[in-house]
């Protein structure tokens, strides 16, 4: 056997059926679709939800919630990621951790409009956290370990 003897078994591979090809081919005219008009065309995709004139569905349903355009967007950062860096020597627990440092030492990518610390994980290391926000099981973390947090939120 030679590579060039190498083949699919027969009906391994079935080739796609070319449409409006003609009456005999089966699939011709219409090409599969049916009708004629608006339907048949390429393109018509807004004629799904439309229901022959009666209310669509999707516009008889009530409208709920709102989104805020304006809203901040935190870098989120756990303090168990937090003391993963300081083991790691990126970070340096006797200065103050804020959005500048965290950057420089690669644990966010981008401060965006502050950082959020959150509680998941262990500290060990006695920190100074700057940020916009801080959960209460993070504070409680961080104070456990001797700790000090500064909350530096302003409302947006």
């Amino acid at each position: 056997m030679k590579l060039n003897d190498l083949s699919d078994n027969k009906g391994a591979r079935k080739e796609r059926m070319r449409v409006g090809r003609g009456i005999g081919s089966g699939k011709g005219k219409t090409g599969g679709r049916g009708v004629k008009g608006q339907k048949s065309r390429s393109g018509v995709s807004g004629i799904r939800a439309y229901e022959g004139g009666q209310m669509p569905l999707y516009m008889r349903l009530p409208k709920r919630g709102f989104n805020k355009p304006n809203r901040a967007k935190h870098a989120e950062v756990n303090v168990g990621r937090l003391q993963s860096a300081i083991d790691a020597g990126k970070l340096d627990a006797g200065k103050k951790i804020d959005a500048a440092s965290l950057q420089e030492a690669g644990v966010i990518r981008r401060a965006l409009d502050g950082i959020r610390v959150l509680g998941i994980g262990e500290l060990t290391s006695k920190i100074e956290v700057e940020a916009v926000h801080v959960s209460a099981s993070a504070k409680a973390a961080i104070e456990k370990a001797g700790g000090t947090v500064t909350e530096t939120r302003t409302e947006k």
